[in-house]
């Protein structure tokens, strides 16, 4: 990013430019480091859904909304009067220092949907309003204090440090600082951010309102003011569309959370920068990486999930740069400037209430992905990168309809011979056949908007558009809730329960038998099948049985009869999905009792002492809820647990190795733990996975008692220098396989 040009204008300060980038940069910083923070801190009290990070986005792009109207508002008074309004408003806002969470309690079914934009917009609400106005207001300040230099430069500096804040946050703040650390820490460098704005309001010239606050420049017409708020739309939806699909595999924590939301405006600065070379290139190429990344995202690569990640983050920063490059060419004069980022901020709240609120209330699957896609597709400037496909389009329109319509023909009998099966796209070879055609026709069409539209479309639909339409027609396939979208596929021989890519239960069909069968990570060989059909000697005929995750409901068929058994279930959808396309409840346990909520809430409030065994199995994909693995966490299930109870922990994931934080849990909780690994033989039986369990007891009987006779558990060993997660301190970094 190329620094704000020095100030040449009649009276000007040689230090303006300096203390106006500090200061919007240092703004910008503080406001995105609060993100992941408060997102962090209300973990432990809202559950770690990737849900409970868009809600908290879209409480973000809403107050950034009324921060930019309130700089638009006041831009009406005089330079001298708007510093001192922002002031008054940045010291009453100081009253909610330090920063947190406001103290109320959240009953245990609480839905992030509700409390998130509650409790965000109580507690950091007013700092967010106060800071968040700086950008567009600083911008203005900065044009009238230096004699009309062209304040957009400053847009860069300010996106470069809402990056250098998110970025922070992750990779220093979370890693090496305590929650109530990271309170004050942020607290003080609000009173920092104070200072430096009375610094920049000293500057502000006296002249009267009249000669320096109307616009002289003509008023945008509504269709432009309408593109702004398109271009802005697609890159918010989309950013909001990758962070779901990717913390839904991996895990729900800042660090992946800000990943594609530091892209978003590391674009901004890109695009908004003096120096336009990076912009122009990345804008030339848009057209192509929406194509051949964009095309291909709807089905993905199923086994590789970080390959997926990085290919929707280089198609979102990518689309990112275009859009806005085209928001920064079509910007009007500076004494216009507050407007066009009221209309900026406006897209991004409408695509994040898009893709985080309508979408799933009206599709059954995230068509809210391909649908942005191709908007992303119209959007983005054309442009030629090779000069001799130019030739074949010619300049007559005639020559221009015939290669549309040629176009418009080869993609059509490659979409036909994909669907029918004779292009063979399960060989991993003819899926790379096709995917070069479809590039080779993209090139061929890149710079005619119809004809690329075209092979756009037909890429959406080979590449996993059509299959996904075929599931949505088919009625209860697939059903979306605020937590995820969950798909029954079944066979002749069994049904299974997939979240993202993996599997929730698997029930084998065709007779009485193999219908109440435990099956996948549940298998009576597993370590949680050996602790539940161990419970009857373990703690008598009336075993109080809890069970964190319902999934397809498979664990319910080790009930017996005289035991008491509680379900927690976070997602309303999965309790109607188990009891009416799994049978695994209706034969085994139909009376079941199942508490709707976040668990670790949910366990919070019931009574001491009311469970014997309790397992552990929250994963969303593969994605880990921190906030169920702290140590504080742990110390409710003690509570819950009888003083002879046991606890099976699953931890079997591809990406990270979870057995270091049930082991640093352990040894704080004193607790006696032994790790199970399941393993299926050369010949495996039917429905049988690998799978990795964890058994805590503080009474080492129970412990004794259920490894008796079986040489696979093994004693846990703890991590050297981990020292586990707790509600105030957690990093994935040295977990990552």
């Amino acid at each position: 990013m190329d620094a704000a040009p020095e100030p040449s204008g009649p009276g000007a300060h040689p230090a303006i430019a300096p203390l106006f980038v500090a200061s919007i940069f240092a703004g910008s910083f503080l406001l995105f480091l609060v993100q992941p923070m408060v997102a962090r801190m209300a973990l432990p009290r809202l559950g770690g859904a990737p849900s409970v990070w868009n809600s908290a986005m879209l409480v973000y792009q809403a107050l950034l909304l009324a921060g930019y109207g309130y700089a638009h508002l006041i831009g009406r008074i005089s330079p001298r009067a708007q510093g001192g309004v922002h002031l008054a408003v940045l010291l009453a806002a100081a009253l909610w220092l330090p920063i947190g969470l406001i103290a109320t309690e959240l009953p245990a079914d609480a839905q992030p949907a509700l409390w998130v934009p509650w409790l965000l917009g109580l507690s950091i609400g007013p700092l967010f309003f106060a800071v968040s106005a700086q950008a567009p207001l600083l911008q203005r300040w900065y044009a009238s204090a230096s004699g009309g230099r062209d304040p957009y430069a400053l847009y860069a500096a300010s996106n470069l440090g809402s990056f250098g804040g998110l970025i922070a946050y992750p990779l220093l703040v979370e890693p090496l600082l305590a929650v109530q650390a990271q309170r004050w820490l942020w607290s003080a460098g609000y009173v920092a951010v104070i200072l430096l704005i009375v610094g920049c309001a000293a500057l502000l010239p006296r002249a009267p309102a009249q000669t320096t606050t109307l616009a002289q420049s003509p008023a945008p017409t509504r269709l432009a003011v309408a593109r702004w708020v398109l271009l802005a739309f697609v890159p918010s939806g989309l950013m909001l569309a990758a962070t779901t699909y990717i913390t839904t595999d991996i895990v729900a924590m800042p660090l992946l959370w800000v990943i594609p939301l530091g892209l978003y405006l590391l674009s901004f600065s890109i695009a908004f920068a003096s120096n336009r070379a990076a912009a122009d290139i990345i804008s030339r190429i848009a057209p192509l990486v929406v194509l051949l990344f964009g095309g291909i995202m709807v089905s993905g690569f199923e086994s590789r999930a970080y390959l997926n990640a990085i290919l929707a983050l280089i198609l979102l920063f990518t689309v990112s740069v275009a859009l806005h490059t085209v928001m920064y060419r079509a910007r009007p004069a500076a004494d216009r400037l507050t407007g066009f980022y009221l209309a900026m901020s406006l897209g991004g709240a409408l695509g994040g209430v898009f893709a985080a609120l309508i979408a799933p209330l009206l599709f059954d699957w995230t068509w809210e992905y391909p649908l942005l896609i191709l908007l992303a597709g119209v959007l983005v400037p054309q442009e030629l990168l090779i000069e001799p496909l130019a030739r074949p389009w010619s300049n007559t329109p005639q020559r221009h309809r015939i290669m549309t319509l040629a176009i418009a023909l080869a993609m059509l009998v490659l979409v036909w011979l994909s669907l029918s099966g004779m292009a063979g796209l399960n060989d991993s070879s003819n899926r790379a056949v096709v995917f070069m055609v479809i590039a080779g026709l993209g090139l061929v069409a890149l710079g005619h908007r119809t004809a690329f539209m075209t092979v756009l479309v037909g890429a959406l639909v080979i590449f996993g558009g059509f299959n996904s339409a075929m599931l949505s027609l088919h009625g209860n396939a697939r059903t979306r809730s605020y937590f995820g979208v969950y798909t029954v596929r079944a066979t002749a021989a069994e049904r299974q329960l997939a979240h993202g890519t993996t599997v929730h239960g698997t029930e084998l069909i065709g007779s009485a038998a193999r219908e109440v069968m435990p099956t996948t990570y549940y298998v009576p060989g597993s370590g949680v099948g050996q602790a539940m059909t161990a419970a009857p000697k373990l703690f008598g005929p009336h075993a109080r049985i809890g069970v964190v995750g319902l999934g397809a409901g498979t664990l319910a068929c080790y009930a017996q009869n005289g035991q008491r058994w509680r379900i927690f279930e976070i997602d309303p959808a999965i309790v109607r999905i188990a009891r009416t396309r799994f049978g695994y409840l209706r034969r085994c346990l139909p009376g079941a009792e199942i508490v709707i909520g976040d668990a670790r809430l949910a366990l919070a409030a019931q009574p001491a002492a009311t469970l014997d065994l309790l397992a552990l199995d929250a994963f969303s994909s593969d994605a880990v809820p921190i906030h169920l693995m702290t140590r504080e966490a742990f110390a409710g299930y003690a509570r819950v647990l009888s003083p002879r109870g046991l606890l099976l922990v699953h931890i079997s994931n591809r990406f990270i190795a979870l057995g270091p934080v049930v082991a640093a849990n352990a040894r704080a909780g004193g607790w006696g733990a032994r790790v199970f690994v399941y393993r299926p033989g050369l010949k495996p039986r039917e429905g049988e996975t690998v799978s990795e369990w964890i058994a805590l007891s503080r009474d080492s009987a129970t412990l004794a008692k259920l490894t008796a006779g079986k040489p696979g558990w093994k004693p846990l060993a703890p991590r050297a220098g981990f020292a586990g997660w707790s509600d105030d301190h957690s990093s994935i970094l040295p977990l990552l396989k």
